[in-house]
């Protein structure tokens, strides 16, 4: 999981996730909590579902808002 996308490129990240902020990486604390549970929910098991996923090349995971 990564929010500067090009500099986890850069350094040979294979599978990149990318997240909301450098401070709040899952979520944004000025949002209720139903919506940051949400957002946090979502990302991680975009993550999971890239750490189980065959690749053969780096690949960058979209994330669905």
């Amino acid at each position: 999981m990564a929010n500067l996308i090009p500099v986890a490129r850069t350094v040979g990240v294979n599978r990149i996730v990318p997240t909301i902020s450098i401070p709040y990486p899952l979520g944004d604390p000025a949002t209720p909590k139903e919506v940051q549970h949400k957002l946090r929910y979502h990302r991680v098991g975009v993550a999971l579902d890239a750490l189980s996923t065959e690749i053969e090349e780096p690949r960058l995971f979209e994330v669905k808002v």
